[in-house]
């Protein structure tokens, strides 16, 4: 598709899910939206990605402002990955700016602006500051030198990632009320339901409470720091 036509196409969907409020995909948003083009995001992908963006912002009630173009952009990623591998796409079936979207350095970037969008968004509380600043000083400084990692070092910066990880769950954990959690055990179980039959005992609580992770990152917006 032409890109300028896959910009308007974008411009008008987000038009719809603010509810006729026009913003505009000039100057900086046009760059970013005709990277996705570029890259071969289709547009139903992308326009799943934006879906996702909204129903996070539905969900702490009334609107305050449109959404931009930009706050999207990480949900679109996601949602672009997500259907890559879900068709069966390798980096060897893209071309060379595609498969950078599933690299380190990609990744780190990604994380970081999901971090940023979060603390900006409001959803997480201010007890996450500290913790947010230390991960955030160490996935810049990540970013500096990842391109360059190989070997013993970058399994080491892998790891670190996954500690990081960790590290954001188990406090997002520990700041539910009981009402939350009680609300997002209830919606692991549905997710699983009709698996549980067939589990053992172990399996399902190990698949539980990966449901429960999931859940947790995706009503505060955070992301998945941990590569894999």
């Amino acid at each position: 598709m032409d890109v300028e036509i896959y910009c308007r196409e974008i411009e008008t969907y987000l038009c719809r899910k603010n509810d006729g409020h026009l913003i505009r995909v000039v100057g900086p948003s046009f760059d970013l939206v005709s990277r996705w083009a570029a890259e071969g995001i289709p547009l139903k992908i992308a326009f799943r990605g934006v879906d996702r963006r909204f129903e996070r912002y539905y969900a702490k009630g009334p609107r305050r402002r449109p959404v931009r173009i930009e706050f999207c952009e990480a949900d679109v990623l996601d949602a672009f990955d997500e259907w890559r591998r879900a068709v069966g796409l390798t980096q060897s079936t893209v071309d060379s700016r595609q498969s950078t979207t599933s690299s380190l350095p990609a990744h780190l970037e990604r994380v970081v602006l999901r971090l940023t969008q979060a603390r900006a968004n409001g959803s997480l509380a201010s007890s996450f500051d500290e913790l947010l600043d230390g991960v955030a000083r160490e996935l810049d400084a990540a970013r500096a030198d990842a391109r360059g990692l190989r070997g013993e070092a970058r399994r080491a910066l892998v790891e670190r990632l996954s500690a990081l990880d960790a590290q954001l769950l188990t406090q997002a954990r520990a700041a539910l009320d009981e009402a939350a959690r009680a609300r997002l055990a209830g919606e692991a179980d549905e997710e699983l339901a009709a698996f549980r039959p067939s589990m053992s005992r172990e399996a399902y609580i190990r698949a539980r409470e990966a449901a429960i992770d999931r859940l947790i990152r995706e009503d505060a917006g955070l992301p998945t720091i941990a590569f894999t």
